[in-house]
């Protein structure tokens, strides 16, 4: 039997709680993603390469805290959709630079307004202190369990 705050009940935890509410946003998101035709999780390399165009994909990998195969994977379909391209590295000849498109660059509004939108319905009827609160916790949740 697993031991989950002493109740032996999964689904009283804050932990599945918690795992509820991110597939529920991250629906939410992906729905939201679909009017611009991006899929669930294609707009965090983006929002990485808005931040620092140009990365490396190791690098790309390190930041989204994946396998450098699955941002692989994620790159081909950007560069398919003509969002990003990659480019050799003119220091190091066996690796490349990831470059935004125009049309990848363009996306960042649309993409920010997406996830305020999903922002705000996540959060109706929080106070500002309740959501700056609970933002922290989550914060606290996340280094909690990357630790070690």
């Amino acid at each position: 039997m697993i031991q989950t705050g002493g109740t032996g009940r999964i689904g009283e935890t804050a932990g599945f709680a918690l795992a509820k509410a991110c597939k529920a946003h991250r629906g939410s998101v992906g729905a939201a993603l679909a009017e611009v035709g991006l899929h669930a999780g294609q707009e965090m390399v983006l929002r990485e390469l808005w931040e620092e165009d140009g990365l490396k994909g190791g690098e790309l990998a390190a930041r989204l805290a994946v396998e450098p195969p699955t941002v692989s994977r994620m790159l081909g379909r950007l560069e398919a959709c003509g969002l990003l391209e990659r480019r050799r590295d003119p220091e190091d000849a066996r690796s490349f630079r990831v470059c935004l498109t125009a049309k990848g660059r363009d996306l960042r509004r649309p993409v920010e307004d997406l996830w305020q939108r999903v922002e705000e319905r996540a959060f109706e009827g929080m106070s500002e202190e309740e959501k700056h609160g609970l933002k922290g916790l989550l914060v606290r949740v996340r280094e909690n369990l990357s630790a070690g």
